[in-house]
């Protein structure tokens, strides 16, 4: 397809490939984290993005995602993450993958705060977070 072509069938101006920033604002979450979301709309479930930022020495509350898998990328710091009791050491460019249904959090062991990726897929959704503390 020519340039014009694309211009021509109004794709230039089409909502499917272009969402502007609805300026995402970091949030306190009852998970002892802050939260941004960059992407997490009903209209696209396959998946959401958000950061999640820890402060040194938390960690965030042991729980689970019904039905949802996600995806740590660790951006800056380091911690410890747990996963059905499993413990592994992170740090600046590590991945860390959780499956669906899977008790899971994350210690900042680190001097400064702990940021990292959390891509969910299907999308977070707040009935999916499941709780496993008292």
């Amino acid at each position: 397809m020519s340039f014009a072509d694309f211009i021509e069938k109004d794709y230039f101006m089409a909502p499917q490939w272009y969402v502007p920033s609805k300026g995402a604002e970091e949030f306190w979450t009852t998970e002892r984290c802050y939260i941004t979301e960059l992407l997490n709309d009903p209209a696209s479930p396959e998946a959401s993005l958000a950061i999640a930022r820890v402060e040194p020495g938390v960690t965030t509350e042991l729980h689970k995602l019904l039905g949802i898998s996600e995806r740590y990328i660790i951006r800056k710091g380091e911690g410890t993450v747990e996963i059905d009791g499993v413990q592994q050491a992170v740090r600046s460019g590590d991945q860390v993958i959780i499956p669906a249904n899977a008790p899971q959090r994350i210690t900042n062991t680190g001097e400064g705060d702990l940021e990292f990726y959390c891509l969910c897929v299907p999308r977070f959704r707040p009935e999916s977070y499941v709780s496993l503390e008292g």
